[in-house]
């Protein structure tokens, strides 16, 4: 009899071959480049992340960039800033833009390049030289003025926080130029010039009057430029915690807590209605994982007014997870590399929130929209874990995410289905792809995960499977086909692209035709 193991099923052989090693050492698929862009681009922070540095990651942009057309390039760089709501990345590619098409540059310029952050972000990029140059260049320098000329005085002074670059060395390398005697003061101002202070905007004399002791009414200004000074007493910090814009009031409750804003009754209602205003958050592009971390982090003596609305804030924030019909499987990665900070390593600024914690979120958000959904833990196999869809998101979270770990084995939720002969719909990876203990398996061919993908249809022919990759890597372990759809983040766009897919709304190259479609 002919040798089984060489001679496979005609089924297992017609899969596609596995084309890549990943960078965890398994079998894979190599994405293409319009494919690795998006991915990089949806989760990318240009940070250390578990298997890749973070010169690694601007490499793999950089070539990726150099594969792909520069319209391509100005959609993606778009689709960062607007639908991803990242920050380096769209700059990155802007940046890029710069040195490949300045024409195309400038027609996608306003639209990422939004905040005195993206600006800032922006020029430290292009002056770094990791594009090609180290010089802003004449079109560059112009959009950066132009940048300045739409911006009140208010606005620029607003957005004064933060250096390398400040907002100050980026006027001192364009020289904007001033339309009236305000301006003039303006930008002399953020560079450090004397100036005729009554020119400035009345929201800066209030500072400097503040500051001297000449007035007890606190501006209306970024609380930064408040706490260098010796006047915020319980009252002061009061007027801030009122005024503070939901962003920065959920970044702060922590240090409003410990300057005693919280023992006042109408300030903690006021700052619970601004935390669960649907309106507010959806305003702020805030991460659903921002604010799981806001509720682990907040210290245990906050009221607990402050408590519930954090949480019903991030219920609101999950309010794009779709209701999928059916029988929905989450297959949660809970292996070692999956707790790594989701974005990334950098001193100083490394965050708590692991990628664990991020796919848990995702995981217990769908259960708690999709009662029909179970949730599958995974390492090197399948773990147990007892989830109520009507606990709310974050105790299913934080439950999930504290499941032990071990090796990655994509494979297991599958191959644990069909054991047991299961039917179901739709199944949902959340993970980094980094398979690698079922690579023993797959040497041959397909991957592991792919075999058992093409089992489970057989039992299940209409079945649809999302795999959702949160780390910036270049390989899949499920190629994308009419059943099967890669996208990458963590921002609630997956949602949206996972939904419409799930319910047979679209084939799975449309991630990519998705960005292909908006308009530059």
């Amino acid at each position: 009899m002919a040798n089984k193991t060489l001679f496979q099923s005609l089924r297992g052989r017609l899969l596609p071959k596995a084309t890549a090693t990943n960078e965890a050492g398994g079998r894979a698929y190599q994405r293409t480049p319009e494919e690795v862009l998006a991915q990089l681009t949806a989760t990318g922070t240009l940070d250390s992340t578990y298997y890749a540095s973070a010169e690694m990651q601007l490499d793999q942009v950089l070539a990726a960039c150099e594969s792909v057309d520069v319209d391509y390039i100005a959609k993606a760089a778009i689709y960062a800033r607007q639908k991803a709501k990242m920050k380096d990345m769209p700059a990155l590619l802007c940046a890029v833009l710069a040195v490949r098409d300045g024409k195309v540059l400038e027609s996608v310029f306003d639209r990422c390049i939004d905040s005195p952050r993206m600006l800032r972000t922006f020029v430290q990029i292009l002056r770094s030289g990791a594009v090609g140059r180290k010089s802003l260049g004449s079109l560059p320098k112009r959009l950066v003025r132009q940048w300045f000329a739409k911006r009140s005085d208010q606005q620029l002074f607003a957005g004064s926080v933060g250096k390398s670059p400040s907002l100050g060395d980026v006027i001192k390398m364009v020289h904007p130029k001033p339309t009236s005697p305000q301006r003039e003061a303006m930008l002399g101002y953020l560079i450090g010039k004397d100036v005729d202070e009554t020119l400035l905007p009345s929201v800066v004399q209030q500072l400097h009057a503040f500051r001297r002791f000449e007035t007890d009414q606190v501006p209306d200004v970024p609380f930064q430029f408040l706490t260098s000074t010796n006047r915020l007493g319980i009252e002061e910090w009061k007027q801030i915690a009122l005024r503070a814009p939901w962003q920065m009031t959920r970044m702060n409750l922590n240090t409003f807590q410990r300057n005693s804003v919280f023992y006042d009754h109408d300030v903690v209602e006021a700052v619970a209605d601004r935390l669960r205003d649907p309106a507010a958050i959806e305003h702020a592009n805030v991460f659903p994982y921002q604010l799981m971390t806001t509720f682990y982090n907040m210290d245990a003596t906050i009221p607990s007014r402050i408590r519930d609305a954090v949480q019903d804030a991030l219920e609101i924030s999950l309010s794009n997870v779709p209701r999928i019909p059916g029988k929905v499987y989450v297959a949660l990665d809970v292996s070692g590399s999956m707790h790594s900070p989701i974005t990334g390593v950098r001193k100083g600024s490394t965050s708590w929130m692991t990628c664990v914690h991020v796919a848990a979120l995702i995981a217990a958000a769908i259960v708690r929209r999709n009662q029909r959904a179970t949730v599958i833990p995974f390492h090197d196999e399948v773990v147990k874990a007892k989830i109520n869809s009507r606990d709310s998101v974050a105790t299913n979270a934080e439950r999930l995410a504290d499941l032990p770990s071990g090796g990655t084995n994509c494979s297991a939720p599958l191959a644990w289905l069909n054991k047991r002969k299961a039917n179901g719909d739709v199944v949902i990876y959340v993970s980094d792809n980094q398979s690698w203990v079922d690579t023993k398996d797959t040497s041959r061919w397909a991957t592991a995960t792919m075999r058992e993908w093409n089992a489970f249809k057989a039992r299940n022919p209409d079945a649809r499977m999302v795999c959702i990759d949160l780390q910036p890597y270049t390989t899949v372990q499920a190629c994308d086909r009419d059943d099967i759809l890669n996208v990458g983040g963590f921002s609630d766009e997956v949602f949206t692209v996972m939904r419409d897919f799930a319910c047979g709304r679209y084939a799975a190259q449309r991630w990519v035709e998705r960005i292909r479609k908006t308009e530059v």
